[in-house]
């Protein structure tokens, strides 16, 4: 297994049909402005909408400097046909003694219901696994947030449970659901065909 410090400070790139998954760089800040400035795409995560380029540059200088720390950090996801950045996807946190990880996400509205943010956690999902060889790996989303949960499933992640007032987002104490999904599991659904989007 890769350690985690190497990993995140020489971030891969990794193409799926229709994204590319890549460092953040500061010619990000147009479109990551464009994107997380708008309110529902702020609503479930942890941040809040971003109120001016200044702010997204700011998230890019401190993804970067994580990324050079060797610190848990985040993929830009690229709309290969455009160009754009519309995303990013990343591990919040990665634990080597337990060889585990939990995953997150964002992505643009303009992005949403066309399949690219399972095509981006599946792709996380296959390098997690064939080559980091991480046991497993987490994600959660509120329970207000039905879509999230429904990317998690088509990508193999089970229902683990309800985790009630996980977190304190926006002013309120929220309630999550857990999924995950272990190598074996990943490795099994690929043998049926059916762990990929």
């Amino acid at each position: 297994m890769l350690e985690p410090e190497y990993f995140f400070s020489h971030l891969p790139e990794i193409t799926t049909p229709r994204l590319l998954l890549r460092k953040l760089n500061m010619r990000d800040a147009t479109d990551m402005y464009e994107y997380s400035r708008d309110p529902e795409v702020a609503r479930h995560v942890l941040w809040d909408a971003h109120v001016s380029p200044s702010e997204s540059r700011t998230y890019i200088r401190y993804s970067l400097r994580r990324a050079r720390l060797g610190e848990p950090c985040s993929w830009g996801i690229e709309h290969r046909a455009s160009g754009k950045l519309i995303g990013t996807i990343g591990f919040m946190w990665w634990q080597k003694e337990h060889s585990s990880a939990e995953v997150g996400y964002s992505l643009s509205r303009a992005y949403w219901n066309q399949g690219l943010m399972t095509e981006a956690l599946g792709a996380v999902l296959e390098y997690a696994f064939d080559t980091l060889h991480l046991h497993r790996v987490e994600a959660q989303h509120e329970v207000s947030n039905p879509a999230s949960g429904k990317v998690m499933r088509k990508c193999g992640m089970r229902h683990e449970g309800t985790l009630r007032g996980r977190l304190y987002n926006k002013g309120r104490y929220v309630d999550v659901e857990l999924y995950a999904i272990l190598r074996e599991d990943f490795h099994a659904l690929r043998m049926r065909g059916t762990n990929r989007p």
